[in-house]
């Protein structure tokens, strides 16, 4: 890709988060277009390269950002329409025999979902909670059925991040406006939805993190100029200033932590005169990451550092750093246990706390949720899950994103469950047979 042409896509999608901004209703046409414009892209190649990635790699990082600002079709667009894209590929492309392995990873959601349509409470909307809890891993599934053992070079993995990384831009130019005094804007250090959008802050931060992630690897590896080395670096860390500012601080571990996995690989892989270079890189970026942090405390009267610390506006620790989702997994493996067999049914476990606490309290752990309301079909999806990629590795050690990849969906769905796209996609990713190219 020519400079000038990257640098027009960056700035298109600047000027789209101030549009959005300023003119609101251009969110549900941003949300159709990209719907409309993908079905026609893919029906028209006939999925010939894999076109099916390349959208979906954009309706992840654009996932949140319409959310934010009413721009989805509906709330679970991202995962919706992902699976839709999915099995046009399918249907296109087919599948590898590998792929048996999802196949049964989804065959062993079903009993879950018979059992949750059998006792769920009818004074609910149980078809609705069903689907919110079992989309993602059904996203999840469709999606490595399609991805598993496709090929794919270096530099095509690098525009899938690209897409997925230009509407992240066009949400932090749009969240940076909603929230121009920051200080007026701080309440503590609980996680801060005055300063991610006025949404969610647990989503803000995991796409922000995932956004540092892409344009680290763009700045490595795609970098043709200094000038375009500098322009990715500063994405990277003006992501991870207003990522720290939502306070939420799952999402931007996982980035921070894609980016060192990322960096080892990377070391790996490269001869002396390259692991000299990164030693340098690595220096130079710790100091710029220093001096973010500092600025973000300057910002926040030392609040951020007390948040990470655990600790309340008061330098008091709290009882529990990990807010209330440390009670929630506890929950959900007492469940486990008290149904060790096929557990207690998808979305019966927001069910139970809700009569038992008296208020809507979802998972925020797909691993606990998926052990509580699968029981030992969940233990053996889990387990596939896990495995498959990391034996998937030793057949395809080219694949130098594997573990950033693996380490971000497993980090994300710890934290955020599947409430998004962007952990099953992520995910899928780390399937990929990757090669590099002969230059």
């Amino acid at each position: 890709m020519q400079n000038k042409h990257y640098l027009a896509l960056l700035f298109s999608h600047v000027l789209l988060g101030l549009l959005i901004f300023y003119v609101p209703f251009l969110a549900k046409i941003y949300g159709y277009a990209i719907l409309g414009i993908g079905i026609f892209i893919v029906v028209m190649t006939k999925n010939k390269n894999n076109e099916v990635l390349y959208i979906c790699s954009y309706i992840v990082g654009s996932e949140v950002f319409l959310r934010m600002t009413d721009g989805s079709p509906n709330h679970e667009f991202g995962k919706y329409s992902i699976i839709v894209f999915m099995l046009i590929g399918i249907i296109y492309s087919g599948f590898s025999k590998l792929a048996s392995l999802y196949w049964l990873f989804l065959v062993l959601l079903i009993p879950s979902i018979y059992i949750a349509g059998d006792t769920i409470a009818y004074d609910i909307d149980f078809r609705n909670k069903i689907a919110f809890n079992i989309s993602g891993p059904i996203c999840l599934g469709i999606t490595s059925v399609y991805v598993i053992g496709k090929k794919i070079t270096v530099l095509e993995v690098g525009n899938l991040l690209l897409l997925i990384g230009l509407p992240i831009i066009t949400m932090a130019v749009y969240v940076s406006i909603y929230t121009f005094d920051i200080k007026s804007a701080l309440i503590g250090t609980g996680s801060n939805s005055d300063l991610s959008g006025g949404f969610g802050p647990n989503q803000v931060a995991t796409i922000l993190g995932l956004g540092m992630f892409v344009f680290f690897v763009r700045s490595i590896l795609f970098s043709k100029t200094k000038l375009i080395f500098l322009l990715n670096l500063f994405i990277v860390f003006y992501f991870s200033y207003r990522g720290l500012l939502t306070f939420s601080r799952g999402g931007m571990m996982t980035g921070f932590g894609m980016i060192g996995i990322f960096i080892f690989f990377i070391y790996l892989h490269s001869r002396h005169s390259g692991k000299v270079k990164l030693n340098y890189l690595l220096i130079s970026l710790s100091v710029l990451f220093f001096l973010t942090w500092s600025y973000t405390s300057f910002l926040t009267d030392g609040l951020i550092n007390k948040r990470y610390a655990g600790q309340n506006a008061h330098g008091i620790e709290k009882n529990d750093i990990f807010s209330g989702r440390t009670e929630l997994a506890v929950d959900e493996i007492e469940m486990f246990l008290d149904n060790p067999v096929f557990g207690i049914g998808v979305g019966k476990g927001t069910e139970i706390r809700t009569q038992k606490n008296g208020y809507l309290t979802a998972s925020h752990n797909e691993i606990t949720r998926m052990l509580a309301e699968h029981g030992s079909l969940g233990v053996i999806a889990l387990l596939l899950l896990i495995v498959t990629p990391i034996v998937f590795y030793y057949g395809n050690k080219q694949n130098i994103f594997l573990f950033s990849f693996f380490f971000f969906w497993f980090l994300t769905i710890n934290h955020a469950a599947m409430r998004t796209a962007s952990p099953c996609f992520i995910y899928a990713l780390a399937l990929l047979n990757i090669r590099f190219d002969d230059k």
